[in-house]
């Protein structure tokens, strides 16, 4: 198990040096689950992550000759951002590999902070296989992302400052990829108060704690592509397995419509940006994902580094998901004021058109007739119905499209 005194040396050791981030009660989130909800939010933490915290904790926990010839790591994209800017700020070198398909936002912070970069392999695991072998070529101190006492101790001080203000926490839930956050945290937790209640969050695109939790053994699973990159992890480590069989209560898994509905609710109702790793606490809570809490619940807001094409994505999907978007197909009489007709019964039950085409001329349709396919805005699933109600009653002839 993971040693309580280094969680209370990591917070000495990282006073001032990283951001005791808000922990905010979410009062549109609270009263539309019925109990108290409050995130504590490394979204906005520095480097963007909770990640720092256990970079930043390993490096200064070093002696200076450990140092001399520099840091490596394997990351996702946040572990390597808190490791760059560690170094930086003792001026060690360091190295960072990460997955050919790291998101441009995260491969570029890392950059920015000082590190070099290495972009190889298709997911976290083969990045971190080929950081292993440029460790043993040079000799670097390798800073494993979440197989480490000193990084889970780190991590373990976002506990502390939860408990430090809610005395009473009943419930926290936590993401899970390596396991390393949640392995921290639940150390941090349960050793002063048992009775909280420690979730933790897969994505079901990369469930590998999830089902060794289950076969009691740790197993390597296949990853999907998944909003949550950060917690895309293959396999768990060896001892966050052994943390987190001992001391979180659960692990569940979350969709990935679940996870891009739940960012652009962040986004509109508490005015949070975070990533997908970031969104699945809540994700699991508003999908009941768990038995469902009583009293004081914590969601941990992990990260928000996420870049602007995937929020242009994710917005569109969450919308879609959220029954905000309905795309539709509509057989119409090739007849001058058709496309206007079927504009005013859109316009009737109050949707609003947001792109439309309109095909007159394609061989699979019958002479006469025309295509239109068309996305509307709209209020929710119940305003969807009335829309397809409303167009049926009218006489057309619609197909809902995905």
């Amino acid at each position: 198990m993971l040693d309580y005194q280094l969680i209370q040396e990591a917070a000495e050791r990282l006073e001032n040096k990283v951001r005791h981030t808000e922990l905010i009660p979410s009062h549109s989130f609270s009263e539309q689950l019925g109990l108290p909800v409050f995130f504590k939010c490394e979204n906005l933490q520095r480097t963007g992550s909770f990640k720092i915290r256990g970079a930043l904790n390993f490096i200064l926990s070093q002696p200076r000759k450990n140092l001399a010839r520099g840091v490596i790591t394997a990351s996702a994209g946040n572990h390597g951002q808190g490791v760059a800017f560690a170094a930086s700020q003792l001026k060690v070198p360091s190295t960072v590999f990460m997955p050919e398909n790291t998101p441009l936002q995260k491969s570029h912070a890392v950059r920015d902070y000082g590190a070099q970069i290495v972009l190889t392999g298709r997911n976290f695991d083969e990045a971190y296989a080929a950081a292993l072998v440029r460790q043993k070529k040079t000799d670097s101190l390798f800073i494993h992302p979440f197989e480490d006492p000193l990084v889970m101790a780190g991590q373990g001080t976002i506990g502390l400052e939860i408990l430090a203000e809610i005395p009473d926490l009943s419930t926290i839930i936590v993401p899970v990829g390596g396991g390393g956050l949640i392995s921290g945290i639940a150390a941090a937790i349960k050793q002063t108060h048992p009775q909280v209640k420690v979730i933790g969050v897969e994505t079901a695109a990369a469930p590998a704690m999830y089902y060794s939790l289950k076969k009691g053994q740790i197993l390597e699973t296949s990853i999907a592509f998944s909003l949550a990159d950060g917690i895309a992890v293959k396999k768990p480590g060896e001892t966050t397995f052994r943390i987190i069989r001992e001391l979180v209560d659960e692990v569940v898994l979350v969709e990935e419509e679940e996870i891009a509905q739940t960012i652009v609710l962040l986004l509109e109702r508490s005015k949070l940006l975070v990533e997908g790793a970031g969104a699945v606490s809540l994700a699991a809570l508003l999908h009941g994902k768990t038995e469902f809490p009583h009293g004081k619940t914590a969601c941990l807001l992990s990260g928000g580094n996420i870049d602007v094409r995937t929020i242009a994505m994710v917005v569109e999907r969450g919308l879609v998901a959220g029954g905000r978007f309905l795309k539709l197909k509509v057989a119409l009489d090739d007849v001058p004021g058709s496309l206007a007709r079927l504009s005013s019964e859109i316009a009737a039950v109050k949707a609003n058109i947001y792109y439309i085409t309109h095909d007159r001329r394609c061989i699979s349709l019958p002479l006469g007739e025309s295509e239109v396919i068309m996305e509307l805005e709209t209020r929710g699933f119940e305003h969807i119905k009335t829309i397809l109600k409303h167009l049926e009653e009218k006489g057309y002839e619609v197909t809902v499209m995905k």
